[in-house]
């Protein structure tokens, strides 16, 4: 393949015209080498995308930036000139901020105390609060970064938690913008907005490292990109010069297919239905879900899309038993212990535990917060919802390490999941693709009758996406349920069998996804058109 840039050809340029150059940089962990002898050079006013697989070294490689991690080899040059930066203090007096794929923000402070955070004005000891609020206000207008100084971070949406990364970055006036992964929890509104506010900052002079898995975003938005491959540089091509299938195979070493296949649907009985459901919001007092009806049946993928914010989440929460009921009822036909198909009966009461041997698997929203122990080992995050069960535990109570051992292994190779140390491998240290892939083996390997799958390719790059789709189509064709909750329209019409939008707590449409368009379905997410009859039945 030829590169429209090379590192070669780069060296013989004006180091000068470089902000940061990374340099033979390798960084190893146990049982991985993570980055293995990349080199990556920013010219000064780019955006410029770093793209890789889940576990390529993409974050590791921006941490040896920031000072988070040393490199074993390699070198760090900032405007042409070699610099140590032995940790985040350092990158900071060198001008270089960094937005983490998971937030790094106090919860219990407001926006305004998480801005300051650290470099707080004072004088004589005393903090010169209004000073720095007018400092933030004014960054936050003259980027467009719309935000509440005095909002708790709890009490916030993920996109203005974003906005506050980002504030905090320029208001220690950092030259170098890292953003890892920033669109991954983002809405498609949201994303857009922060498209134009890192366009905005780069004509300003910024110059900004892009990590992303989103080939449209990169492309919409970068102006060079760097692809790495299994901890190794693979080429720096020019956007202008590239396509996004040019791209993906740099990425994962082969030609991806980014509409999954599937066959015409045949749906028979009903294996899950809702009726009249009702759940109280925790941002307000009212109700975030009023009174939703709909059923999912054997053999089809029922997508609920809508902007984020809608009741989808905690309509989830219901239907899995994190929340409570206001009102209404839950029926699920499942399986018993000796795998016997049960009839469709109520579940409204059920414990969590009960819903999940009954056939109900949950790919969840938060994968932190829901989804995984990070502190425990892969193999007994595999095994969180199972572990009871005889083939993991005797008799007397302990657990079998051998049988849990083999099975994570297992699921390992079949799911792809790339961790240092294997089934070992503490779970907190993955990547956040990885810990994605590990949680959607755990759950579709339970074999559900029904599985519920919140943004599940969340965070992944396009060849594990892939991968996902097609693991949601199997499990349609092998006759289960599948209700998917998605805020990405791609997925939405590529996946959906049938589809119910949501605006304010409603269903307001039921589109077909066979005749239905992109503008269409936006009308109904932003409200602005409904069917007569907002109950799906």
């Amino acid at each position: 393949m030829e590169l429209k840039t090379s590192v070669g050809s780069e060296a013989k340029q004006n180091a000068s015209e470089y902000a940061i150059e990374m340099l033979n940089i390798t960084k190893r962990f146990p049982g991985i080498v993570a980055n293995d002898n990349i080199t990556l050079r920013l010219k000064k006013g780019e955006i410029h995308a770093l793209l890789g697989e889940n576990g390529a070294g993409k974050s590791t490689l921006m941490s040896v930036l920031f000072g988070l991690y040393q490199p074993e080899e390699g070198v760090i040059k900032k405007d042409g000139k070699e610099v140590k930066i032995n940790d985040p203090n350092d990158a900071n007096a060198l001008g270089i901020g960094m937005v983490h794929q998971h937030f790094k923000l106090v919860e219990i402070f407001s926006v305004l105390d998480n801005i300051i955070l650290g470099v707080e004005p004072n004088t004589a000891g005393f903090l010169k609060k209004q000073e720095a609020r007018e400092k933030v206000v004014a960054l936050s207008e003259r980027y467009g970064l719309r935000i509440d100084p005095d909002a708790k971070i709890a009490d916030i949406t993920v996109g203005m938690q974003q906005r506050t990364e980002i504030l905090k970055m320029l208001y220690r006036d950092n030259e170098i913008l890292i953003f890892d992964e920033p669109t991954a929890v983002l809405t498609p509104q949201e994303i857009d907005e922060l498209m134009q506010i890192m366009r905005n900052l780069a004509a300003e002079g910024k110059s900004i490292l892009f990590i992303s898995h989103k080939l449209n975003e990169i492309l919409a938005v970068a102006d060079r990109c760097t692809v790495l491959r299994k901890g190794k540089y693979i080429g720096t091509v020019d956007i202008k010069g590239t396509t996004k299938e040019e791209l993906s195979r740099m990425m994962v070493g082969r030609d991806v297919e980014f509409v999954v296949p599937k066959k015409e649907s045949t749906p028979g009985e009903v294996l899950f239905k809702a009726e009249n459901l009702s759940v109280a919001s925790k941002a307000h007092k009212g109700l975030a879900v009023k009174n939703v009806s709909f059923e999912v049946r054997a053999g089809e993928i029922v997508c609920i899309a809508g902007i984020d914010g809608n009741g989808q989440t905690e309509l989830v929460y219901g239907i899995t038993g994190l929340e409570p009921l206001e009102s209404g009822k839950l029926f699920m036909a499942g399986r018993d212990k000796n795998g016997k198909d049960i009839p469709l009966s109520e579940i409204t009461h059920l414990p969590i535990r009960k819903r999940s041997k009954l056939g109900m698997s949950h790919i969840p929203e938060d994968r932190h917060k829901h989804g995984l122990v990070l502190d425990y080992s892969l193999e007994y995050n595999f095994i969180l919802q199972t572990y009871f069960e005889p083939r993991f535990t005797s008799g007397a109570g302990f657990l079998k390490t051998k049988a849990i051992r083999e099975y994570a292994d297992g699921l390992i190779e079949q799911f792809d999941v790339r961790s240092g140390q294997g089934a070992i491998t503490t779970t907190r240290s993955m990547s956040g693709g990885n810990q994605q892939k590990a949680i959607i083996a755990r759950e579709v390997d339970k074999r559900p009758k029904l599985l519920v799958a919140v943004q599940p390719a969340r965070g992944l790059d396009v060849g594990a996406i892939e991968g996902v789709h097609r693991r949601l189509i199997e499990q349609r064709d092998a006759g289960n349920a599948v209700l998917l909750i998605s805020l990405e329209l791609d997925e939405v019409m590529n996946l959906s069998d049938r589809i119910l939008v949501m605006y304010e707590g409603e269903i307001v449409g039921q589109p077909d996804p066979k005749t239905t368009t992109v503008q269409e379905l936006g009308l109904y997410m932003a409200g602005a058109k409904r069917e007569k009859n907002g109950e799906a039945n």
